[in-house]
Order: C-alpha cells, then structure tokens, then sequence
C-alpha cells in the first residue's frame, strides 16, 4: 500500500529517533521502506546510506549514496558520505571525484582535505597526500587524523623531526591518548632513543583488545615472592612475531617462559605452554616491556636465552629468507629447515626466528632486515649488539649480501 506524505514524515522522525538511540537496524528498515515509497527523495537515500554506513554494510550503502549525491548535488555531507563510502570499498580514484566536489562545495573544510590526503595516500600518491595533509592543517592545525597521517609520511621518508613534531602537537590536544603516545615512543624508539621512547612504548598496552595478557598482576620490576612468568604478547604464540621476539626478549631475568610448541624444545630453561593452569605465578611481564622495566641500554644488554641445541657446524649454510639465493651459492648444500641450524656454518635469514636461534647458538648470521625494521635493532646497520655474531644488512641490499657471501 502507498505512503502518504504524512506517513513518511512520521516513518522519518520515527526512523531518525530510532538512529539517534543507536538502533540502525530498526531505522535502516523504516529508511528503506520511504526509499522505497520515494525512490527519488534525496534525503531519505542520504539517510539509509548512512544508517549502513553506521551498520558496516559499506557494498549496499554504496547505491543509495552514489543517488543521493546526484539528487542533493549542493549537499557537502552527502558528497563526502558517498566519497567515505567508495574509500570503506576501495575505490579511491571514482572517491577522489567525490571529494573534488565536496571541496568546490567547501573549499575551506579541513576533514575533507584530510580525506583528499587519505585517498591520495591510498593510491600511492605520497606527495600529494601530504599537500592535502599540509591543506587540512592550515585550515585546522590540530586536526588530529591529519597530524597523526603526515606524521607517519614524514617518518616514512627518515624525517624523524617532523614526525615528531606533528605527534607533539597532536598530544597537546589528546595528551592520554594511547595510539599518538605509542606512535611517538616508537619514533624515538627507531632513532635508538631508548631512554624517552619506552615509556610512550608501554602505551601499547592500555590499547583495549590487541594483545594477549595472561591473568596475572603485571610485574612493574620489584622483588617477588613466588614465580614470574614472562610473555609474547602476540594472540598467536606461533606467529613468526611472537616466535622472534621470545628468542630475542627471553633473557636477562630468572622467569618461566611462556612458549609454544616450537620453541619448547629450543630453549634451555623453565618453559611453560600458553593455557596451562598458572599455579604459583605471582606476575607476568610481556617480553617486549623488559627493557624498561630491567633498565636496558642498546650499549649493555644481557646475554641471549641459553638454547638446549649445540652448534655442530659442517659446510652448509642455512638459507632462511624469501630472496632466491646468490648465483654463487647454486651449488652448495644450503640448508633450510631449522633442525639443520645447528649443523651451520653461517646462516642467512629475515627477522625471524630461524636466524635469531642462529645468532643466539653464536653462529655467524646474516639478518636482512626491511627499510621500517623493527625498532628494536635501533638505526644502525653492521653487527647487532642483540647477538655478537649477528651482522644487519637491509633485505634489499643484493650487492651487499653478494659480497658479504663471496668466498662461500
């Protein structure tokens, strides 16, 4: 049966009432059925967009956005709800041309300059990105999405001043907000600032559902009256993540180690498998807050983890990394599974754990690390103070491994 206007004026109300108490299902209904009634009414098409927007629908809210930006053309918001849409679905060159409109519209809107940038970031239009970042911020320079995003470009071309900067005075806006404290600790962190970057670093752990914590009290560094466990803080204990950080972490204090079945018969020491009862535990500690709470310095830090493997070193060279092996090394017994470790005589390998058991076993080793490695390895390249017979090169540096391979 048809609508009346007085019926969809009362279904709107009851319908942006019922969006108001966060009940987009119910209003998503009620918005339908007037688009359906009014299939040309350009408010109520905004409006169920939106509704899905809200509900993560992003494929269905595509359509009556895309209509509601031609029937409202003057519209700012409906403009940049469709542009949202079509970036949510990737669609970053057709949501580009909806912001152009949006910005003819509003030349002087600093969230739609920061979505510009977004867009263009997306598309792998790095300068432009930050022309638009640079546009939002002199528009509204606390802007913080726009702060937080150049600060991630300048950081990703070295330039640690600017990044930092724009985290500064993102901070003075959101001084507790755990995600610009952790993005600046790690900053300094990466320049090898240990001692102002572990303390934002910590912030990591206030961020609500990211990381594993056992059911412990977190060990803050005092004297403890029972055992100690310490951690991966990664969900899965056999991510690549959780497997390099225990063998580099694990070391410098007398705790239980919290390992899964791929470490368990590698390290020499009280291990214990996530899930087990934690009986006379009194507190825990993720391995990657030990250096701040055991004082560490890049200059001083603890041996390796004691493994249970001894080397028994042959000819071989392990080859533990995604790049294809020197033409040089075609003809030589390469080894590759990390049983083989041991037998060694050098090994080549990504950050991951095969190469950190090779390092800690003190056989020469070879890390290829990315251009944003880890900022544990700090910003120097050469031997690694993590493990005296570890040497960093960057993964993409082919000349460089060629010649550090030359002769094997």
């Amino acid at each position: 049966m048809p609508l009346t206007d007085q019926q969809i004026q009362s279904l709107g109300r009851d319908a942006l009432q019922r969006a108001a108490a966060g009940d987009f299902i119910s209003a998503e209904e009620m918005f339908a059925r007037i688009v359906e009634a009014r299939p040309n009414m350009g408010q109520a098409l905004h409006l169920l967009g939106q509704v899905r927007l809200k509900l993560g629908r992003f494929a269905e809210a595509r359509e009556p956005l895309e209509r509601a930006a031609q029937f409202l053309p003057r519209d700012v918001a409906a403009q940049t709800n469709f542009a949202g849409c079509l970036m949510q679905l990737g669609l970053h060159e057709q949501a580009l041309l909806a912001l152009a409109k949006a910005v003819r519209l509003k030349p002087d809107d600093a969230v739609i300059a920061h979505n510009t940038g977004r867009t263009l970031e997306a598309l792998g239009r790095a300068e432009e990105a930050e022309r638009a970042y640079d546009r939002a911020l002199s528009i509204d320079h606390r802007l913080l999405p726009a702060l937080s995003a150049r600060a991630e470009l300048l950081a990703a071309r070295g330039e640690w001043a600017g990044a930092l900067a724009d985290l500064e005075t993102a901070l003075v806006s959101q001084p507790d907000d755990p995600r610009l404290r952790l993005r600046r600790g790690e900053l300094m962190l990466r320049q090898g600032d240990w001692w102002r970057g572990l303390g934002d670093y910590e912030a990591r752990l206030e961020i609500p559902g990211e990381r594993y914590a056992p059911d412990l009290p977190r060990w803050q560094g005092e004297e403890l009256d029972g055992r100690l466990l310490l951690y991966p803080e990664q969900a899965d204990i056999e991510s690549d993540a959780a497997l390099r950080d225990t063998l580099m972490l694990a070391r410098g204090v007398d705790a239980v180690v919290q390992c899964g079945a791929t470490l368990a018969g590698w390290l020499d020491g009280p291990t214990i498998r996530r899930g087990e009862p934690l009986d006379g535990f009194v507190a825990a500690a993720p391995l990657r807050s030990l250096p701040l709470l055991l004082n560490w310095t890049r200059e001083a830090l603890p041996p390796p983890a004691r493994l249970s493997r001894k080397p028994e070193p042959s000819s071989r060279i392990g080859w533990f990394t995604a790049a294809e092996p020197p033409t040089g090394l075609a003809g030589l017994d390469l080894a590759r599974t990390p049983e083989e470790i041991p037998t060694c005589r050098l090994v080549v390998g990504d950050d991951t754990w095969p190469a950190h058991a090779a390092a800690a076993l003190g056989i020469p080793t070879v890390i290829l690390v990315p251009n944003t490695a880890d900022w544990l390895w700090g910003p120097n390249l050469g031997t690694s103070p993590w493990y005296a017979s570890a040497e960093l090169l960057r993964d993409d540096d082919r000349e460089g491994l060629a010649a550090r391979l030359a002769g094997c």
